[in-house]
């Protein structure tokens, strides 16, 4: 067995340079529907996307499209909010739970992320007080954790199929993200990326969110129409720079592989680089408001591959040294 070093997390370092935007690798869309029936052909799909790209869209997905629209204006809703009253509700790293703004530092380019994000961990919520006030946001606590739910919901059918493929049993994931244990780390993150100022559109090191991989077990990720800017760039394109974007489409949940799945697989699912980036002159400049699912085990799920690849991590020790090094000063 191996065990991963610094060297995971430098790869960032090497992914800061703009490249090149192709159009030659188009992002798998799989559809969901009749899952029960068709989920030998879904997880044969799923599979195929995730061991070569990391990516991939799914439709028929079981969300209704207007429990998304009212999950995205109760995000607006939230960072409409001075951020004197945000600033109530603090990010609190170990935990990943509350507010941040420019805070989050990518090894790939050494500035800001330039955005504003809150996350919602169930176990932590109201313990710290990192609910917004009722009598701002009456709503919101109600909407965001039935989304939540039902974006983990989604996630676990998906981690189902891996599971099968991997030869885990079929619940063996669910299992792993049990929403009703205290040790229950999955996050629902809501993002606001900033408008440009029109005195940085020409900036070239100004960027949205930087090239990286995601630490967690899978993400499921809720755009909205007309604001772009996701990229990725899969393995087989890292040498060459080159950028597939994902055009965001409503009521399509675009998916990628993380880190912790990647090690759980032995590497044979594959955890892709990715980016917002700034938009250029003749683009939509206005803010970007996204939806991330981030499906993480449970604190006290033990990492460990089929194969027995990588030595046994608990998801609450990989997920620390992930955090930590995402959130260091470069």
């Amino acid at each position: 067995m191996t065990t991963r070093t610094a060297d995971e997390i430098g790869k960032e370092a090497h992914m800061g340079t703009l490249g090149t935007e192709t159009h030659d690798r188009p992002i798998p869309r799989i559809d969901l529907g009749d899952f029960d029936r068709r989920k030998a052909e879904i997880t044969e799909a799923l599979w195929a996307a995730s061991t070569d790209i990391g990516f991939f869209q799914v439709v028929n997905h079981g969300i209704p499209i207007d429990h998304i629209r009212r999950a995205f204006a109760e995000t607006e809703a939230f960072f409409a909010l001075p951020d004197s009253e945000k600033a109530r509700h603090p990010l609190v790293k170990k935990l990943n739970a509350g507010w941040e703004c420019r805070a989050q530092v990518r090894p790939s380019t050494g500035t800001a992320d330039q955005k504003e994000s809150y996350q919602i961990t169930r176990p932590h919520m109201e313990p710290l007080a990192l609910w917004p006030a009722p009598q701002l946001l009456p709503t919101f606590r109600t909407t965001m954790l039935a989304f939540e739910a039902e974006a983990w919901a989604v996630g676990m059918k998906i981690l189902s199929c891996f599971a099968d493929r991997l030869g885990f049993p079929s619940a063996f994931f669910t299992h792993a993200h049990d929403p009703a244990a205290p040790t229950y780390q999955s996050t629902l993150r809501l993002l606001h990326y900033f408008a440009i100022d029109p005195a940085q559109r020409q900036s070239l090191d100004l960027w949205r969110a930087g090239a990286h991989t995601d630490f967690d077990c899978l993400t499921l990720l809720f755009q909205q129409p007309g604001q772009g800017g996701l990229q990725v760039c899969p393995g087989k394109d890292r040498e060459a720079r080159l950028w597939t974007p994902v055009d965001p489409v409503e009521g399509v949940i675009t998916c990628n592989i993380g880190d912790m799945l990647m090690r759980w697989s032995d590497d044979q699912l594959q955890s892709t680089f990715h980016r917002v980036k700034t938009p250029g002159p003749d683009e939509y400049q206005g803010s970007r408001y996204s939806l991330a699912f981030f499906c993480q085990a449970n604190r006290d799920a033990v990492i460990e591959g089929p194969g027995r690849k990588y030595a046994p991590m608990t998801a609450e020790d990989y997920l620390t040294w992930r955090i930590n090094a995402n959130y260091a000063t470069y």
